[in-house]
């Protein structure tokens, strides 16, 4: 294994720092810090994850590399775990797009593994970030894993698997993304194929078969979560009912789940629902995965 070069700083970001990743913050187990190497944007808060199997087959890396590619290329930032096979694939997509990229760790972000993907780090760092709630020196320990890959979820607004098997690392990912109230995709395989057998199990249990990047695009857009990234002057609010004013008041910039809205206010659950479908209507507020709101 080796270490990431000291002329690459390592910055410590706590939960509490404005800088903390909104998507991540209201997992259901954020970490309490994330150590990074490189540098979080606003803007990577539109991120699609990208995983699957280590041991890829060309199609699988083709089509990682192909598809972070073309994503990354419209603004969206690639997440994956700097693994060999389709992480690995993914993160060099986004780059050679000139787009941004996080690497998840299941390590220390001062001990890359593999041992290989040391230049890929770094190139990862200095257009994007190398991310790990591990303490610094951690080794790659196996029962690192899944719980980087909750981050891996986290960070995104949905998921691709490309190629794993039955019991791969990325379907651990993909359950982590379900929990969250991500979207989950996945791109066919051969059949027979054991490296298909897992994406097509997901296939079958309700992922979104994707067969080229719009797929992807026009999930998120149907979200009204993926729009240009620019600021528009603020505009008066439009009438509100009493009710609808009630509602609007305990929404805030932070995302609310719905539940706690309806703890806040004396509503029926219907009625709750059709007030806050009049707010987005009115493009006062929007909605979030995992069922959560926030002002716009």
């Amino acid at each position: 294994m080796k270490t990431v070069e000291k002329k690459s700083p390592i910055k410590i970001l706590n939960f509490a720092d404005e800088e903390y990743p909104i998507n991540l913050k209201y997992i259901f187990d954020p970490p309490a810090s994330l150590n990074i190497k490189g540098s979080l944007l606003k803007e990577d808060s539109i991120a699609i994850a990208v995983v699957g199997s280590r041991r890829a087959t060309y199609y699988g890396q083709h089509n990682a590399e192909n598809l972070a590619f073309h994503l990354a290329a419209k603004g969206i930032t690639i997440v994956s775990g700097l693994a060999r096979g389709v992480d690995s694939a993914a993160h060099r997509g986004a780059l050679k797009a000139g787009g941004r990229t996080i690497a998840v760790l299941g390590s220390g972000v001062d001990v890359i593994y593999p041992p290989e993907n040391s230049k890929l780090a770094e190139d990862v760092a200095r257009n994007g970030a190398v991310i790990s709630e591990f303490p610094l020196g951690t080794p790659p320990f196996k029962q690192n894993f899944p719980r980087r890959n909750r981050i891996i979820s986290g960070m995104s607004l949905g998921i691709v698997v490309i190629e794993a098997a039955k019991r791969s690392g990325a379907l651990i990912t993909a359950n982590f993304a379900l929990e969250q109230g991500r979207e989950v995709f996945a791109i066919p395989g051969k059949i027979g194929s054991l490296t298909s057998q897992g994406t097509h199990s997901l296939i079958k249990d309700g992922a979104k078969l994707v067969e080229s990047v719009e797929d992807i695009i026009e999930e998120i857009e149907s979200l009204r979560i993926y729009q240009d990234v620019k600021k528009q002057e603020a505009l008066p609010l439009p009438g509100l009912s009493e009710e609808e004013k009630q509602i609007y008041d305990n929404i805030t910039k932070e995302p609310s789940y719905i539940d706690d809205i309806m703890e806040k206010v004396i509503f029926s659950h219907g009625k709750l629902l059709n007030c806050l479908l009049r707010l987005e209507h009115k493009g006062l507020i929007k909605e979030l995965p995992g069922k959560q709101f926030i002002r716009t």
